[in-house]
């Protein structure tokens, strides 16, 4: 078939095709963390998103961090489009020149008009970021482990004598050096400037010393989840969201304790030299919007970043739960929670990731 006649059918499939209403797609690649928060991004963003823009959305997943964007970018091979970031690798990626910067007047204004950047929870919005979800850092127990007395604060997480048993802990110092330090009494307001210090430091680690021995460490999401559900621990740090897949989904006998909850926010990034940016732009204007961030807190109890949403949140799409009440935003849940200081953690991640691992292997 000479290359004339083989142009002529394209045309002619793509013409008769498009009559039908199927068009040939363009893709973006989007990148998040995998499991129950995937799958709510496919069900209340990607999908949708494709439906309006006929823009197919190519999802993968990855463990965090910028290593791999700082890889394709330094080879000019970019193959991602848009990244969901915790808020430190954003503020470091955006100063190493590994993301794009993002023009916040770009969102859309809230239904009532509010504009983007009055509409979206403060310090969600960076330089390079547009948040997307608030989240938290928890412990969760076993209610069967405890049919007494059960845990009720995170000082009880450390407390071994009180009630033993094995602990599941996030191989990382983010989240788990301000853990340790509210643990044993450091108001949330004073845990920054205590780690800080030298001495802040090391009482952080002495903390996690005292349970060295029973500790199990995790790596990805849904580790902790599946170290509770198997009995290796009877308690285990964790993400919010993953439990509460585990309690309803999977119907776990599983109890979260929100006192001193470390909370953080996640935000899109899009990687520098993108081949895909203008749609990428799309997407994530799309994506933040307040109906599509509404309808995600209807998959899973992440709180959307934007004012106007939450009047919309409701119940669970799958099993009819109210949602407001799981969110880590709840009243009830705020009491002595923690911020997450991203930028803080951006200019000491590598010094105490270093401190940390060493710790861990001696």
């Amino acid at each position: 078939m000479n290359k004339t006649l083989k142009a002529a059918l394209f045309s002619f499939m793509v013409t008769s095709l498009a009559g039908q209403g199927i068009v040939f797609a363009e893709s973006i690649t989007v990148v998040s963390w995998g499991g129950a928060y995937t799958m709510s991004q496919v069900k209340a963003l990607h999908k949708p998103f494709t439906e309006k823009t006929g823009i197919k959305v190519i999802s993968e997943n990855y463990s965090g961090g910028l290593a791999q964007i700082k890889a394709q970018v330094e080879a000019g091979k970019v193959t991602w489009d848009v990244v969901d970031l915790d808020q430190s690798a954003v503020y470091r990626g955006c100063n190493e020149g590994l993301l794009e910067e993002i023009d916040h007047a770009s969102l859309p204004s809230a239904p009532d008009g509010t504009p983007a950047k009055s509409d979206f929870i403060e310090g969600s919005l960076l330089d390079c970021g547009v948040g997307t979800v608030v989240w938290s850092t928890i412990y969760a127990y076993d209610k069967t482990k405890f049919p007494g007395k059960a845990p009720k604060s995170l000082r009880d997480f450390f407390n071994i004598k009180a009630f033993p048993g094995k602990r599941g802990l996030y191989k990382n110092p983010v989240s788990t050096l301000e853990m340790a330090l509210m643990g044993d009494g450091v108001p949330p307001s004073k845990v920054y400037a205590t780690l800080s210090t030298e001495a802040g430091v090391k009482r952080a680690f002495k903390v996690l010393d005292s349970i060295k021995d029973h500790a199990i460490w995790w790596e990805t999401g849904s580790q902790p989840v599946q170290l509770l559900a198997s009995g290796e621990v009877v308690m285990t740090i964790a993400w919010n969201g993953r439990i509460f897949d585990a309690q309803f989904a999977d119907k776990k006998p599983f109890e979260i304790v929100w006192d001193h909850q470390v909370v953080g926010i996640d935000a899109w990034g899009i990687p520098k030299g993108s081949p895909n940016k203008e749609n990428a732009l799309k997407f994530v204007a799309f994506s933040t919007n307040t109906k599509p961030l509404a309808n995600q807190a209807g998959y899973i109890s992440y709180g959307p970043v934007r004012k106007s949403s939450s009047k919309l949140i409701g119940v669970h799409k799958e099993h009819g739960i109210p949602m407001l009440p799981h969110m880590p935003t709840a009243p009830e849940h705020m009491k002595n929670f923690l911020q997450t200081d991203s930028e803080w953690w951006a200019d000491h991640e590598d010094e105490l990731k270093e401190r940390f691992n060493n710790w861990l292997i001696k």
